[in-house]
């Protein structure tokens, strides 16, 4: 997985919301740590925040928290809200095959890819936040000190 990744950016946030998960998180708090930016944030965050995973407030005390416990929020979960497929699988955008072996070739890579996907969900499924969450981060602990 790409260090700059939604699903990277996403997954370390709640990993951390995990360790307190009553204290509010600002984009602008969440971005620096990460070495994004606020606007980043807020787009990864909001497809959290749609898919129930996340819940804000607006305001000068406002920010970013869990909506439920991370016990119960999945690796699978995240990586659905995000809708960010890293298995690309599916063809609809390519041009019809012009050959009957492309075309073989083309929906059987795509099959193969789709079976990848899925089992690549069934295994997020298999792990919550909690179980990810740092118990302990000496670099976090500086940074929000």
């Amino acid at each position: 997985m790409k260090r700059n990744s939604r699903l990277s950016l996403a997954l370390h946030t709640l990993g951390h919301m995990a360790s307190d998960p009553n204290s509010m998180r600002t984009s602008a708090d969440i971005a620096d740590h990460a070495g994004t930016n606020p606007v980043v944030v807020r787009r990864v965050l909001g497809k959290l925040r749609e898919a129930g995973l996340l819940s804000s407030e607006k305001g000068h005390s406002g920010g970013w928290r869990l909506a439920k416990p991370a016990e119960s929020i999945t690796l699978a979960d995240v990586y659905l809200a995000l809708e960010e497929r890293i298995v690309a699988g599916n063809t609809d955008g390519y041009q019809t095959a012009q050959c009957h072996v492309e075309e073989g070739l083309q929906s059987r890579v795509t099959e193969v890819l789709d079976d990848i996907e899925t089992n690549l969900v069934e295994r997020l499924r298999e792990t919550t936040i909690a179980d990810v969450h740092p118990k302990s981060c000496s670099h976090c602990q500086n940074h929000h000190s």
